[in-house]
């Protein structure tokens, strides 16, 4: 799998077109998830294109969210991005927007997954003591998953759609995702310091 662009180069990209903390904070939570997904599964040859999908895949969602994974090609063929990359990113919208390119790698399926996952634990977490992933347990978010209102924006049929195309039970991607998080967390904190201090 080829991206046809760097991750440094990926990043100047998707900060061409997000500028809110919130983005950038959950695309580099993708690409930390991502990357740490094709460790997991195996796939650490490509464990770059794993993250850059991941750093990526909201890159339309900002400046064209009634566009969202539509507009995305536009955005990222003129910068070299590869074919197979931009298909990735567009598929984790399936059933979410008119864009129906259904996730059939692991890869696409486990992004579908995590991406709504990712910030149903991220809301679980702020609200703890701690404010970390790093103490936090599958039982704290499966509380909060089963009351809608708490992160309403985070679709619980998504997540439970992304658990069925991998294959998985609920609890086993919410494991793997909060370990996921914790992996990247200390970077993700480092980064956006860094931004916001810049």
């Amino acid at each position: 799998m080829t991206t046809g662009i760097d991750r440094q180069q990926a990043w100047q990209l998707f900060t061409q077109y997000n500028k809110d903390p919130f983005h950038l904070q959950h695309a580099l939570t993708l690409e930390g998830v991502m990357s740490w997904f094709a460790k997991d599964q195996g796939f650490n040859n490509e464990e770059e294109f794993w993250a850059i999908v991941g750093l990526l895949h909201d890159i339309d969602f900002e400046q064209f969210p009634s566009q969202h994974c539509i507009k995305a090609p536009e955005l990222l063929r003129p910068a070299g991005v590869s074919e197979e990359l931009i298909r990735a990113v567009c598929c984790h919208g399936y059933g979410l927007t008119t864009v129906e390119i259904k996730p059939e790698h692991l890869m696409e399926k486990i992004l579908f997954a995590s991406d709504e996952l990712t910030g149903l634990i991220w809301a679980v977490a702020i609200i703890r003591p701690s404010k970390s992933v790093m103490d936090l347990e599958v039982k704290s978010v499966k509380k909060k998953f089963k009351t809608p209102a708490f992160a309403a924006g985070c679709s619980r049929k998504t997540i439970e759609d992304g658990a069925a195309l991998l294959g998985w039970e609920l609890d086993l991607l919410i494991e793997k995702t909060i370990l996921a998080m914790r992996s990247c967390e200390h970077d993700i904190n480092t980064n956006m310091a860094a931004i916001k201090n810049a």
